[in-house]
């Protein structure tokens, strides 16, 4: 199985278990691509947000005109936060953006009662370092890596270039099958 990806520069197809890298400078240019990579050829996506709440992701869909009845956002900030959570089918919570464990177990709890084509997007990689810390988070991505690849879907990994070293952006290079570079000024550039 094969999924289309609607991603300048990016190939126009990648198999499935295929997990990408998408390494920028700035949050605010990630959402283009990130709902890009929804929109298409997806039955239902799951976004993992450690930067944004789930009523933040939703705004965010429906403003690139994603239809939101696909998705599972799991908000890992509003519970720590004290902020009023509402509960439905499409919304889950783990306690606080340390909670990798409870990430892990809704990633897959999603692949085990949904089917077709799933996409994944980890928003962000770096705040969960900033959260828990670089290796139990580099541990958490081989995880939910392995589950992408055992269920046939493909992913999407946030992960911000400058908070990062260069050992530990290299060390991510190897996990994924391609690196898709968001420049400062908006370009993009991809390695396959």
């Amino acid at each position: 199985m094969d999924y289309r990806l609607a991603i300048e520069n990016a190939p126009e197809t990648v198999p499935a278990g295929t997990c990408l890298m998408l390494l920028h400078t700035s949050t605010g240019e990630t959402d283009r691509l990130d709902t890009d990579f929804f929109k298409t050829d997806t039955d239902h996506l799951f976004i993992l947000s450690t930067r944004t709440t789930a009523r933040e992701v939703k705004q965010k869909l429906d403003h690139y005109d994603v239809d939101a009845s696909k998705a599972v956002i799991l908000d890992t900030l509003s519970i720590e936060r004290g902020y009023s959570r509402r509960s439905s089918s499409n919304v889950r919570y783990v306690p606080s953006p340390e909670d990798l464990d409870g990430m892990i177990d809704a990633i897959r709890t999603f692949f085990e009662t949904h089917d077709g084509k799933l996409r994944i997007s980890i928003d962000s990689v770096t705040e969960m370092a900033y959260y828990a810390d670089e290796e139990r988070t580099r541990e958490a991505v081989e995880q939910i890596v392995d589950l992408i690849d055992t269920h046939d879907a493909v992913g999407l990994f946030h992960v911000a270039r400058a908070v990062h070293s260069q050992d530990v952006l290299d060390g991510y290079r190897e996990l994924f099958d391609g690196i898709i570079d968001l420049h400062g000024d908006g370009t993009v550039s991809c390695e396959f």
